[in-house]
């Protein structure tokens, strides 16, 4: 068995716990937060028989294998750096950390350790999306024109809405784009197969001045009689992006968390000389099939119909819905497989520490590109 230990038990915490419980050969066998307390608390509640107080502790448990970092952005370089120096495979919630320069260090300390690496980019592990990625890398969807699409959900439509996600010091110097879009940016270059270059970024604020509970309380359990504290706000609720490919062929993308009714809308088309092929997160056993001179298609995720290099990514028959809790369980399927093999495969299939730096350049550049109001190049 690999054994392995969690760090955070937020949100994301119990849904990687859940995930490697299904592959059957990995045991979560300790779990660390914030406060002992707390991770006391959780570890009862997901039955993690060792429970501690700090990084270093969890770190020295014995024949611990893998380590997940599943704590709030500030956060993710430093303990990112802990796990690498003591030399177990490592995988890090995104984003990777919190600036470019962070992004290159975290890389090379991964390398230098020579342990399996990951970034959890979970969108790409959709069984539709993979099929997608399949048909451009076949050659079915012809030469790449263009891509475009979305990312919109509405968590943060309200001025009370609030949590440290908005504080640029916890969070970071963007918010949406950096939460959402980088999921965005990540899924499409893994089906286009090609690197955003160039960016021409438009982004907004529309709520200048957030009411955060002074209880605490965050965002989902609005109280009618809480106490609020105006907090100033830096980072975007909404965005819009122009970039161009390394091929040449260019696209566009907007993000938004204030899009009433979209609770987590990723969308994206292909453009290309043969077809199109478009998919929505929020229907993902579907995707779209465009032609010029037929019918156009619908293809479900039925592993019969799917093209044979990507039909493990789904477990069921047709008709049999999976969705983010299995692209999750495929995400750690694969990642699994290169701990099983202790090192990292030629081609991974899962985001490695060079994905998620990738990604942050590509934010930073999006940054960029806002403040100088003009076209920015993604220095890697």
């Amino acid at each position: 068995m690999i054994n392995v230990g969690i760090i955070g038990s937020g949100f994301i915490g119990p849904a990687h716990i859940e995930a490697l419980r299904r592959l059957g050969f990995v045991q979560v066998v300790a779990l660390c937060d914030g406060s002992l307390a707390q991770a006391q608390e959780k570890a009862r509640q997901f039955n993690v028989p060792h429970v501690y107080g700090s990084v270093e502790e969890l770190l020295a448990h014995p024949e611990l294998h893998v380590v997940h970092n599943c704590t709030p952005n500030h956060l993710h370089a430093e303990i990112n750096r802990q796990v690498l120096r003591a030399g177990k495979h490592v995988f890090s919630e995104k984003p990777l950390c919190m600036t470019p320069d962070e992004a290159r260090e975290l890389v090379a300390l991964a390398e230098q350790a020579g342990v399996v690496h990951g970034v959890s980019f979970v969108y790409r592990q959709f069984a539709m999306v993979r099929q997608a990625a399949s048909m451009m890398r076949a050659g079915s969807v012809g030469r790449l024109f263009a891509s475009h699409g979305s990312y919109l959900q509405d968590w943060m439509l309200l001025e009370t809405d609030y949590n440290w996600r908005v504080d640029a010091a916890l969070g970071g110097a963007s918010r949406a784009v950096a939460d959402i879009g980088s999921h965005w940016c990540d899924t499409v270059q893994f089906v286009t197969g090609r690197r955003i270059t160039e960016v021409m970024a438009d982004l907004s604020i529309v709520w200048p001045t957030r009411k955060a509970s002074v209880a605490g309380n965050q965002t989902f359990t609005h109280d009618e009689h809480a106490q609020y504290a105006d907090k100033p706000v830096t980072t975007e609720d909404f965005g819009s992006v122009l970039f161009r490919f390394d091929d040449g062929s260019k696209g566009s993308f907007s993000v938004s968390q204030v899009s009433a009714g979209r609770k987590n809308r990723l969308t994206f088309e292909i453009n290309g000389s043969e077809r199109s092929v478009a998919w929505d997160q929020e229907v993902p056993q579907r995707l779209w099939i465009g032609h010029r001179t037929q019918a156009n298609q619908t293809l479900s995720d039925d592993p019969g119909l799917m093209n044979p290099d990507v039909a493990d990514s789904a477990h069921f028959p047709g008709g049999h819905i999976e969705g983010w809790p299995d692209a999750f369980k495929n995400m750690m399927a694969q990642f699994y497989r290169a701990v099983q093999a202790g090192k990292m495969p030629e081609q991974p299939q899962f985001a490695t520490f060079h994905e998620g730096a990738n990604v942050m350049y590509i934010i930073d550049a999006i940054v960029k590109s806002h403040q100088q109001q003009r076209w920015v190049r993604v220095e890697r």
